[in-house]
This record gives structure tokens, C-alpha cells and sequence, in this order.
């Protein structure tokens, strides 16, 4: 029995790297259909996870306060519980994506379940804003065998940098000088405006704001231009 127990784990453990470890690692080192960076000058903010209630309210201010658009990456049922958040990013010129129906690891789709994250985050996207959204982010970054091409239809936008936000010790420690040290050749920033997913610190986001907004301020006052994502001209 024990070794019947053991010959199964191995062959999940075997499966599970095949399916999502595997396929994540070449992705991320060699697929060309993955974006690190906007191919332009600047710096282009890249928020995932929302939206929410109270973070996400403030990040718009704050992004309005500096005019600043921004790259959003959205659960596709937080979109439905605050449709005016959304509303609002898209009115002040923010770039919305897809970032799963819910917070689930692509490693835990089949190809089916994975389409139909995608297709009701956008049909919930383009319910509120009226236009089909063209950018996709996994969620935790993982793709399974499938994603490349389920995802067919989305520009596949990941990061060239990455802080640990999501942990308050991170924000309070490490973040704000993490950014500074960020060089606007086309470098896309990956922070998070909901603390609400496995792993993460519920109140992060509080703490990442108040990190970006000295961040923001000393930019903005050296001239550091914000990019999207996505240029007018590609959209």
C-alpha cells in the first residue's frame, strides 16, 4: 500500500510538472509571445488583483493627482461587484486587462475552465466599458501547456520588475527604494491594489500606496515619463 501510495504521488507530482512548472519555465525564458517590457521610453505601472473597494478608489486619485494612466489587470468578479471603479478607470484613460475570472492558478485550469476564465473576464470588462479588452496577465504569473494558445486572441503582458508588494515588511522595507532604482527604458512595474488572494497581507495595498505616492511625486518632479502598456497608435 505504501509503495502503490508513493508510485501515485510521484506520477502527480510528475503531471503537475509537465502541465504547469514546465510550460511556465520556457514560457517565461523563451516564448516570444510574452511582453517584459513596452518596446518605448518610459515607465509603464502595471496594478493587479482589483479591483477593490478602498485601495483601488485610492490608486485612481493618486494616479489623477500626478496624471498618470496606468495598466490595470483585473478579476473578472471583482468587476462585477464595483462596475463604477471600473467605469472610472476606463473614463481617465487607464488600460484594463484580463487577470482571470477569479484569483486561480493557471496550473489548476483544464484548457476549457482557462477559456472560460478568460471569456467572462472580458465579456464582464466590455459589459462595463463597452470595448473588449486585448491584454491578458496570469494570474501569479504560471501558464499551463495550453495557455499560449487559449490566450490566442491576447497580447500576453508580464513584467520586467517585481516587488513583493503584496507583504507589508516588503512595502515598508525594500519597496519604495526597489523603485527608485528603476530605469524608464520601457521597464513594466508589477504592483498589486488588493491584499485579498492566498499568501498575501489583506492591508498591503495601504502600505504600497503610501510607498508610490513619494515615488510618484520625486518622479514626477525629475521628469520621468509614464507610459501604457499599449500605445494610442496600437490600440
Amino acid at each position: 500500500m505504501k509503495k502503490k501510495s508513493l508510485a501515485i504521488g510521484s506520477l502527480l507530482t510528475f503531471i503537475a510538472l509537465l502541465y504547469g512548472v514546465i510550460p511556465t519555465l520556457w514560457v517565461r525564458r523563451f516564448s516570444n509571445r510574452i511582453e517584459k517590457k513596452t518596446g518605448k521610453h518610459g515607465i509603464a505601472l502595471t496594478f493587479d488583483d482589483g479591483p477593490n473597494e478602498d485601495y483601488t478608489v485610492h490608486l485612481l486619485d493618486l494616479l489623477k493627482e500626478y496624471d498618470i494612466q496606468a495598466t490595470f489587470f483585473v478579476v473578472g468578479e471583482k468587476v462585477d461587484k464595483h462596475p463604477l471603479i471600473i467605469k472610472r478607470m476606463h473614463a481617465e484613460g487607464h488600460q484594463i486587462g484580463i487577470h482571470h475570472f477569479t484569483h486561480v492558478s493557471g496550473w489548476r485550469l483544464s484548457p476549457n475552465r482557462l477559456h472560460a476564465q478568460l471569456e467572462h473576464t472580458a465579456v464582464a470588462i466590455e459589459k462595463v466599458t463597452g470595448e473588449r479588452p486585448v491584454l491578458y496577465r496570469p494570474t501569479w504569473g504560471k501558464f499551463n501547456l495550453f495557455t499560449l494558445k487559449v490566450a490566442k486572441p491576447y497580447r500576453i503582458i508580464m513584467w520586467s520588475h517585481i516587488f513583493g508588494d503584496w507583504k507589508i515588511k516588503n512595502c515598508e522595507e525594500t519597496l519604495l527604494s526597489s523603485l527608485r532604482q528603476v530605469s524608464a527604458n520601457g521597464s513594466i512595474l508589477l504592483l498589486h491594489d488588493d491584499g485579498a488572494n492566498p499568501g498575501a497581507d489583506d492591508k498591503a495595498p495601504a502600505h504600497m500606496l503610501k510607498q508610490l505616492e513619494i515615488y510618484l511625486d520625486e518622479s514626477v518632479k525629475k521628469g520621468v515619463q509614464f507610459v501604457l502598456v499599449e500605445s494610442e497608435k496600437q490600440r
